[in-house]
């Protein structure tokens, strides 16, 4: 039996994982176990589907054994399995942290018996979408992370929740809402929603029907993404959250959104169509994004406006529609969910540790605490893309393939890059200098905790004030993980550059998508391959 006739057990396990955490609702202490163990169950499963596709193509399962197009159709191809580990990976080891904060704070601000099913849901969401073949059940994707969300995002019921989460609500509905008429649309057009069905039947439309149902898509994609400027609802909605939801939102509900936008471009909409349009929202959701973050003084509002700045990086890949481009964006997003979840977590314990994460509060951590200023370093230089962290690998990448591109819209971008970089690190660079580097009495408004706190540090005591702990062993422990796997990336940039390359090339050739499908008789229009510049 083909191992990726297994796929569906990788939204099946955190379903199954979810209600049994609900039911043990009781026993928090039975819910972490649970929990857990399934997460790291489907991280196995997802890691042999990627190596069963790495040199074995692209597979297709059929649930319930209806064919295709008619049947519910999940397909496992290098892309897809990539975006699955990764994301697996990141969210073990935000439940991890967030089972360290529980045990540490008595779940006052995350309840167990909601947390963890609604954990579990999301990640069923995400892996729903990842290997979703057709449009309909990618949009009950969405609607999973929607519903999962909500809940994760208002947990402990505070005004600043209640009032984000709606915010956030309102935003997702607009999104989901076009993206039903667009699948409404689509359906009345071809009569399928099925992708790899989609991909030939599309071809035939008048092109005026084609560029209303691109833009329809991408508009509805590009809400989810936090493209500009469909982007100024996350720097409001994300910070609110607890530390472990705000990390998983950063790391992968927006990228859900970017997978969504390369696989539609990519299968339904190949060629340069609407190649400009993309790049000029590329740059200036990088611009805008990097501009809003230097203004902030929150830390957790500056990665999150450097969230929506580096969004604009894999757009750039995107649209260059290369196989240098795409693949360069497909290891930068591997890198960017990596990178930008660490830095959340590794803020959630900043908060925990100085009381606050405002920079004007926090001074003098790196005396204070070396392991946190450790934490945090590592993968802030590899958000700023210093050699030879993966994310300068990433950058170097995109810039190559946007050289060889050679329009003065790719030379924008490439510039518009590079100073995004260096923006990049002016801005990590002001909170290393002033939450770390400097004595707590040349802060502004120094916390009381700063100045009342022993230099060495514990993982029981309480410091300065009762409602500030030290660092839980637990907590950092999952933090180093990620931090480990974000330096990983850089170790093993080579063969996952071959995987992001390899991914590129069948995605731009749409042929293994579509015969995996449809079959292998079935006869995919030809396109033009080219290994550098654009279609």
């Amino acid at each position: 039996m083909n191992i990726a006739s297994f796929a569906p057990l990788a939204v099946l396990f955190p379903i199954l994982g979810a209600a049994l955490t609900f039911l043990l609702f009781r026993n928090s202490r039975a819910q972490r176990a649970v929990s857990i163990a399934v997460l790291s169950l489907t991280l196995l499963l997802e890691c042999v589907l990627l190596a069963s596709v790495w040199d074995g193509g692209t597979a297709a399962v059929n649930i319930g054994g209806w064919l295709p197009p008619w049947g519910i159709t999940m397909v496992v191809d290098q892309f897809s399995s990539l975006m699955l580990v990764v994301s697996s990976a990141v969210s073990l080891a935000v439940l991890v942290y967030a089972t360290g904060q529980g045990m540490a704070d008595g779940d006052q601000d995350a309840p167990v018996s909601i947390f963890h099913p609604t954990f579990l849901i999301l990640v069923a969401g995400v892996s729903n979408a990842f290997l979703s073949g057709d449009l309909f059940n990618l949009y009950v994707g969405f609607e999973i992370l929607l519903t999962a969300s909500y809940v994760l995002m208002t947990l402990g019921g505070t005004g600043p929740r209640i009032r984000a989460g709606v915010t956030y609500v309102v935003v997702s509905v607009v999104s989901s809402v076009l993206f039903l008429i667009s699948i409404a649309m689509v359906y009345g057009a071809t009569g399928t929603v099925n992708m790899a069905d989609l991909a030939i039947k599309l071809a035939d439309l008048d092109e005026g029907t084609q560029t209303l149902l691109h833009v329809m898509l991408l508009v509805a994609f590009g809400i989810k993404a936090a493209v500009f400027p469909l982007s100024f609802w996350l720097p409001d909605s994300y910070p609110t959250a607890p530390a472990p939801v705000t990390a998983v939102f950063a790391g992968l509900l927006t990228k859900v959104g970017v997978y969504a936008m390369v696989r539609t471009e990519t299968l339904l909409f190949p060629g340069d169509s609407l190649n400009t349009p993309l790049m000029v929202a590329a740059l200036l959701t990088l611009v805008v994004g990097i501009l809003g973050a230097l203004a902030q003084s929150d830390i957790k509002r500056l990665l999150s406006f450097t969230l929506v700045s580096h969004i604009g990086y894999m757009v750039f890949g995107l649209a260059m529609s290369s196989v240098a481009g795409l693949g360069a964006a497909v290891f930068y997003v591997a890198h960017h969910i990596t990178i930008q979840t660490s830095l959340f977590l590794v803020t959630g314990l900043i908060e925990r540790r100085g009381g606050s994460s405002s920079v004007d509060r926090l001074a003098g951590l790196a005396k204070l605490s070396p392991v946190l200023a450790l934490l945090f370093f590592v993968p802030a230089m590899n958000l700023a893309g210093i050699p030879p962290f993966s994310g300068f690998l990433g950058k170097v990448g995109l810039i190559q393939a946007g050289i060889e591109l050679g329009t003065p819209l790719a030379y924008a971008l490439v510039i518009g890059g590079v100073v995004t970089s260096l923006l990049t690190l002016l801005a990590v660079a002001r909170v290393w200098n002033r939450a770390f580097w400097r004595k707590p009495s040349d802060a502004e408004h120094p916390d009381p905790v700063l100045l009342a706190v022993p230099e060495e540090s514990d993982t029981g005591s309480r410091a300065g004030r009762s409602n500030v702990t030290l660092l839980p062993r637990t907590m950092v422990g999952s933090t180093l993980g990620l931090v480990v796997l974000g330096v990983s990336l850089t170790v093993f940039a080579g063969p996952l550059f071959r995987v992001a390359d390899q991914a590129a090339e069948e995605m731009l050739d749409r042929s293994s998508y579509i015969q995996a499908v449809l079959g292998e008789d079935t006869e995919v229009p030809p396109l033009a391959l080219k290994s550098g510049g654009g279609k």
